[in-house]
């Protein structure tokens, strides 16, 4: 069961989810194909090194994407990350002031982003690499209007 679900109180429905982007898995992706490339020009110990290397990224990167979690309930809004040191921030509805969303130009090709939550009494928190963040800026203004 899910942070998420589990943090649920009676009568809160979850409203809108997402995750981290694919876009965290990047670097292994570009590791991996440098590694093949060198394997395929005859260059075996720079291809094992490198493939070392990305395997260790890809199981980082693969631990930080499914320990984060970001959703929106009919009452508040849950976002949990990290693996080794882990962040939450859940916030009521009511106390959301403002929901920013930075893209740069990948970001808005391939539909990933940042977003920062700010709420009543200074709570200002940034999550980075979310998966359609304009979606979820949307989501969060439709639930606060309910």
């Amino acid at each position: 069961m899910s942070y998420v679900d589990k943090s649920l109180i009676a009568g809160e429905t979850v409203v809108y989810r997402t995750h981290l982007h694919w876009i965290v898995f990047l670097w292994p992706v570009l590791i991996t194909a440098i590694a093949v490339a060198c394997l395929f020009y005859g260059l075996v110990h720079v291809a094992e090194v490198l493939a070392a290397i990305a395997l260790v990224l890809w199981i980082a990167r693969y631990l930080v994407y499914i320990a984060s979690e970001f959703a929106i309930t009919s009452k508040r809004v849950i976002i949990k990350v990290g693996v080794m040191q882990r962040r939450t921030l859940e916030l009521q509805l009511a106390k959301v002031e403002a929901v920013a969303v930075t893209q740069g130009l990948l970001g808005q090709l391939f539909g990933c982003g940042s977003i920062l939550v700010t709420g009543t009494g200074g709570t200002r928190e940034s999550f980075s690499n979310i998966g359609s963040p304009l979606e979820f800026r949307k989501a969060l203004q439709t639930a606060s209007m309910s």
